[in-house]
Formats: C-alpha cells, structure tokens, sequence
C-alpha cells in the first residue's frame, strides 16, 4: 500500500456508529453554498454518485458528503472525499479495534497518530520507527511497488526530524511455481535493494515466508527506524494563521493517481490495468530530500512538515491543517508539474514520490529556499493558512474545491463491522503423530524448506553495511544491532536491536494466539541479543474487512497482541492497517506483522547466534512437544492443522528476562530463540552459522523424540554458555526451566543414539533452496 503519512493507528476517542449518522451543520461543517461564496464547477448529480462508487464510497457514504457540502461535489472535491475516507487513509474498519492497543509507556514520546513513533533511547537520544505496507503495487509492478514502499516509509521517519539508520522488511510471497511469483519474488527482493542501497541506508533485516494463500497477494511491509534529538521531534500540526505552505522535493506527475483508493479493494482478474495506479520512485532524489530537510529542521524555520504518501498532497494538507485547527489555501498553478496540462484533479490526487509539504515561519522562505536549492531540488509557495477551517484549491483562476476541513476526518465513516470468531482446531497430542522418516532426515528436509531454508540470496542483493554502522549483519543475531553513532559521538556505546515477526499458519488457525506469539516472538528476538525491548510498530494485513470472519480474525489478533504488549511492557507507538489482501474473493493469511526496537546500553554485549565451540548448550524454557501448525507437521507428516502453540505471556517474561540478565553479566556466548521447526532446528542454525557442531543430550523421558526436538514451544531459548552448572544454578534461583543440552565441538550434529549429520551438508541443503528456485530469474 501506498504510505499512509499520518493516518491514525486508533484514536481513543471515536466513538463507533454503523453506518455513519448524520451530523448537523455547524459553522465549520455548514454547506458550501452559503450566502456569498461562490461555488466550484460541480458534477451533474448521476455522474457524481456513478463516480463515487468507481472511486469506492459507498451510496450512503456518498449521501453523507452531499449533505456536508450542501451540493454535489466537483470532480476535485469527490477526489478529495474519496481517497480520505478510503480504508487505506481513514481505517473506517479497524479504528474501533485498533483502540485496545495499549500505547503509552515512561519511554514513549510519541505514540500512533503522527508520521511515526518514537521513543526515548538514552543519551538525549530518540529512537523513531514505523513499518508501512505497499502490498498491492507490489503484486501490480513489483520493483517499483517495493522500492516506493521503501521510499515511503523512509519519508514517514525523517518527516520527524531523525536521520534514518536501518531499513527492514516483512515479505510474504506466494509458491514459487505459482503463476508470476518468480516475477514478483525477484521484482520485489531488487526494488528493495535497489532503493535502500542507492538511497545509502542499510537493509538490516526481515523475514520472508512463503503459501499458496499468497499466490494471488504477496505482502511487501517495509520498516525504517531512524535517530532524532530527543528534544527535536517534528511534527504535522500546522499553525499561523498566513504561514506559508510550501512544497518541496521533486515535481508531481500522473503516477499514483487513486493509488490509495486502489489499495482500499480486493484485486480481481483484471489487476494489471491498474499498474497507472503504482509510483516512480527515484532514491538519489530521496537522498537529497533527506539531507535538505534535516538540514532545514537544524533552523527555527519550520512549523509543521509533513510527507506527501497516500493521497499526496491531498492528505498532507488535509491532515496538516485538521490537525492544528487550521484553514488552509492552495493555488495549484504554483505546483512544480513534470506533465503538461496537469488538472486540480490530478494534481492533489497524485502519489509521485519524494515530495514533502511543509508549514514555514513568516520570512523563513529565503533561508528555507537556499537549502533546497542547493540540493537541486524543487521549492515553491504554494498557498497559506487560514482561520476558516477549509481548504480552498484554486488553479488557473478558478476555485476547484472548497471543503469544510473538519468532517473529513470528524465525520469519516466509522463500522464495527459483524464478526465472526475462528473456530478452535483440536490440540494434537504429542505421541499422536507417527515420525514418518526419522530425525536425521526430517532435520535435513526442514532446514531446506522454503520457511527455513537460508535467505541469503536475498540479503545478498541489499547493502546492509553502509553507513558503517551496523554491528550484527542479517543472519548473524536473532535481531539486527545497529550501533547509535549520536551515542558512540558522547562518549556511549548504545546500539538498537531491530527485528520483524509474525507467524501467519498460528493466526489463521488461532487469532488470537497468533496476536499474542506475534509480538511475543519480537521481544524474544530482541531479548535473545540482549537488548531490551521497548515498543513495536505494527502492520495489520487481512483479508476483506466486510466478511465476518475477517474481521473476527481481526478483532482476535488485535485482542492477542494488546495482552502481549501490556504483559511485556512492549507498547505500540506506530502501525499501519491493509485490509482487502484478497484476490477472486481468496484472501491471505491473516499477518499481523511486527517490527520490534530495542536498546543495548553497550553494543559490545551484543550476542549472536554463531555457536563457537567448547561451550555447553542449555535450554530455558518448558518443553512440551508442541506439534499443531508446527512445520515438522505440515513438512514432513504431511498436515497443516491443529491447535498453534499457546502462549504464556508470565513464561515469556519471566525466561526472557532471566536470559538477558545472563547475557549482560558476560555469560552467555551465543542465544538464539527457538521457534519455527523447534529446538533441533534452532540448535542447526547456529551450528551452520559457525560451522560447528554439537553432541546432543538424551531428552527427557515420556515425551517422543520428534515432539522434543521438532515442537514449538513457546519461550524458548538455546544458550552457549562456558559452564552450564551456575547458569542451571541461577535458572532454578529464579523459578526458570533450564535444562543441559549438549556441548559444541567438532563439525558434526551428533544425535542421541550416535546418528551423526555434517554441518557442511546441512548448510549446503539450507543455501541450495532459493538459488535454486530463482536460478531462472533475471
């Protein structure tokens, strides 16, 4: 989906109605028409309601702008209601939900509501975060749809005044034999690095899975975490009445037109003539935007700035105004254009990327224009406050648009939507499933699937060292640590540990489980490096909204994550919803992503997951053999069904602070957390990332050797230590299971009972996949 800027993740004090009612007319919401002012060139009535269902309001949402406006709307003002009362800019189905998120914690300083979060690292420093969906252009043009939805969450983030140090994603694809998946795998994975490396920000880390439910909808949800003063937060509220409103970056042109619109619908059989519908991106232009703004934001010169994402320059004025109680006055004319013949339509309906709208002080223009122009890029005045509580747009000397500002956003429709709850699958007994192949070969089969095989072909096309700050590569820690230059320039050593996590099979068969291991799963990542976690930006993908059963899943794993975030003291301080992921009426899996910050006080105690050799293995954390959704299960017996893994969340926080306490004591050599395919999974993956191998202890007794080594548990870490005794000491201190695993050594994964698996060949299976399924590919 296209950037949404400051589209609000929940607003506490909505109230919901469905449908929405009708208000009286006060003096900022009265009709158009009123003595003496004049009128824009209106729709003839039929052609406006046929328009209004094209460009997706519903008939009684379109009644409800008849009666704000007093009159039909012109073809620029129908535009305007269209994509601001979308799904994609005005969350009509999920704000009632989004709600429950708990948002606010001592180290929060901004939570939803603006262009990003941020959040208190330290040092007078800010942490500033958010993740973006840009799921239907990217199934439309797969490169431009990743790299503009990388360009946008990278404006989101330096809107606010920080300089953005690391970019992440969260990808989902469809089979790779599906019809033009190969194309938008590799369409995807390029437009990423292409924008990230030309831009000069490193891709850090992600996560990628792959099912047939997104043959027809792959998921691309980008997230960029930037640094700011803490004291130097910028935000969107315009004031002054006769400040100037200027436009800045590169000129507007037809691309993106309705772009938000699009993305508020299912996809059918004719999707790809909506490609008009997908931006340009241009990343060298962006990296001087960047340098311009903070430049300008080191002034006293800027009120307000805001990025001009989904719905362009509409929704950056739009929002910039209604958020300081303000008027505001456009002339288009003054618009830098790259078309001929550009209209007020297509103007403030465009999504050309890298353009930013700002709000100057009065005689700050001067200073404002010399930075800009410097940076070759384009500046203009393009209108200026008001205290009428409207936006008028004229262009070519006539009036195009004059809209009371107020029920765009008050009146904007709001549904509690029916819902219907997922039913329950049965839990699957541990020694209920027969081991079909044994457990050498279910490890080789597992570590080449493609949920867990390597993606190194694909962290190989992003550059995740520029910039030189980036401490733990993908692959290396169950988290990227970036080290804090702003720190380390005081004297400090702070880093930030970055993750993303969802895992999809748990939330379809259980929403609310899935909600909770969701968020669960990135403070445990985070944990596992020995940061400590402190907020999550979400991206909400689902189905179509107006099914029942969607928006029950929904409303389950909002309800599961708000549990897990108040149980972790892990609040939501930014987010992003896209509904309507459906293709033919078959939508994805529901996919709450999650993308996870944290903070090291000393980026020297960062631990990876490289298993180093001499050292025991011990694990924390209860093991109970849990196969239901498990990939053991779908991979190699052949079922994809049961109950997922419940979650305790007192377990997760009680393990995983008593595993970061022992990494910042200097105990702990290595940690990963085990998660999908289980604890032999977790132990091979830091066998391969070092090479080294293990010998392996018996498992306890009266749980079957596949449930032991290939369930999913949740709160579950495997630790290298240099002495297992004091840890098992410290763990039964505090209450924690723990339990001796094993010892490294060798170059083999030596099992109870003496069978012996090569590290080498367990590599070579786990990098052989994606090349192999790509090797096609351009």
């Amino acid at each position: 989906m296209p950037s949404t800027g400051p589209c609000p993740q929940g607003n506490p004090d909505r109230v919901s109605i469905d449908p929405p009612a009708p208000t009286s007319a006060g003096p900022s919401t009265g009709p158009s028409t009123g003595a003496g002012r004049p009128t824009p060139t209106l729709l003839a009535p039929d052609r406006a309601r046929q328009l209004a269902g094209e460009y997706g309001l519903k008939p009684d949402e379109y009644d409800r702008v008849l009666a704000i406006l007093g009159r039909e709307p012109s073809l620029t003002e129908l535009g305007i209601f269209s994509v601001m009362w979308s799904e994609h800019c005005s969350y009509k189905s999920s704000r009632v939900w989004l709600r429950e998120l708990p948002t606010r914690a001592p180290w929060v300083i901004q939570g939803p509501g603006e262009n990003a979060g941020v959040i208190d690292i330290g040092d007078g420093l800010a942490a500033v975060f958010k993740m973006e969906s840009h799921n239907h252009p990217s199934f439309i043009e797969p490169y431009q749809g990743a790299a503009t939805g990388v360009g946008g969450i990278l404006r989101d983030v330096f809107t606010m005044g920080a300089r953005p140090i690391a970019n992440l994603n969260a990808l989902r694809f469809g089979m790779p034999d599906a019809p033009r998946m190969k194309q938008v795998i590799d369409g995807v994975v390029r437009g990423i690095g292409g924008y990230g490396n030309c831009v000069g920000v490193p891709t850090v880390g992600g996560e990628v899975n792959f099912h047939p439910r997104y043959n027809g909808n792959p998921l691309v949800n980008a997230m960029t975490v930037g640094i700011a003063r803490a004291d130097r937060i910028f935000t969107a509220a315009a004031t002054g009445i006769g400040n100037p409103v200027v436009y800045v970056g590169s000129k507007t042109g037809r691309d993106g037109i309705h772009g938000a619109t699009m993305a508020s619908t299912e996809f059918s059989a004719d999707s790809e003539e909506k490609r008009p519908t997908v931006q340009i991106g241009d990343p060298f232009a962006e990296k001087l935007l960047i340098e311009a703004c903070l430049e300008l934001m080191a002034t006293d010169a800027i009120v307000a700035i805001q990025d001009m994402g989904a719905a362009g320059l509409t929704s950056s004025s739009v929002e910039m105004a209604g958020k300081g109680g303000m008027g505001i006055e456009l002339v288009l004319d003054h618009v830098p254009q790259r078309e001929a013949g550009m209209t007020a339509y297509e103007m403030m309906l465009s999504e050309s990327q890298e353009r930013m709208l700002m709000i100057l002080k009065p005689g700050r223009e001067a200073v404002a224009k010399a930075i800009f122009t410097k940076w070759e890029l384009d500046f203009a005045v393009i209108g200026h406050l008001t205290d009428t509580g409207r936006i008028v747009l004229r262009h070519q000397g006539r009036l195009e648009a004059d809209i009371p500002l107020a029920p765009l956003e008050s009146e904007a429709p709001l549904y509690r939507r029916p819902t219907a709850e997922t039913p329950r699958q049965p839990v699957i007994e541990a020694g209920a499933v027969a081991d079909p192949v044994g457990i050498g070969p279910a490890l080789a089969r597992l570590v080449g699937s493609l949920d867990l095989c390597s993606r190194r072909w694909i962290w190989d096309q992003y550059d995740s060292m520029v910039g030189g700050q980036t401490a733990k590569r993908p692959g290396a820690a169950d988290a990227a640590i970036v080290r804090v230059e702003e720190s380390l320039e005081q004297g400090g050593a702070r880093a930030l540990a970055m993750t993303t996590d969802c895992t999809p099979r748990y939330c379809l068969a259980d929403p609310e489980e899935g909600g909770k291991q969701a968020v669960a799963e990135a403070w445990r990542n985070i944990t596992a490096t020995g940061g400590l976690p402190l907020a999550i930006t979400d991206n909400m993908n689902f189905g179509n909204p107006e099914k029942p059963e969607i928006m029950g899943q929904f409303a389950a794993a909002v309800r599961g994550m708000a549990a897990a975030c108040t149980a972790l003291d892990f609040p939501v301080v930014s987010g992003n919803v896209s509904l309507y992921n459906e293709t033919e009426g078959r939508g994805i899996l529901p996919t709450p992503a999650i993308g996870g910050v944290g903070v090291l006080d000393d980026v020297a105690q960062a631990v990876g997951l490289a298993l180093p050799p001499g050292l025991d293995l011990v694990l924390i954390g209860e093991t109970r053999g849990w196969l239901g959704q498990s990939l053991w299960l779908r991979e190699i017996a052949g079922r994809e069904e049961g109950a997922p893994p419940p979650v305790d969340l007192a377990a997760e926080r009680r393990n995983g602070d008593f595993v970061r306490s022992q990494i910042r004591q200097g105990r702990v050599a290595a940690c990963h957390d085990a998660a999908d395919g289980g604890l032999l999974v977790a132990v091979a993956e830091m066998a391969m990332a070092s090479g080294t191998g293990a010998t392996l202890a018996t498992p306890p007794p009266g749980l079957p050797a596949h449930a032991f080594w290939f369930g999913e548990d949740q709160a579950r870490y495997v630790l290298a230590v240099a002495d297992a005794a004091p840890l098992l000491a410290d763990a039964a201190a505090a209450g924690v299971p723990a339990m001796r695993l094993g010892r490294s050594g060798g170059r083999d994964l030596v099992l109870p009972g003496g069978e012996t698996l090569p590290v080498a060949a367990l590599a070579a299976a786990h990098e052989a996949t994606l090349p192999a399924l790509m090797r096609d590919q351009g």
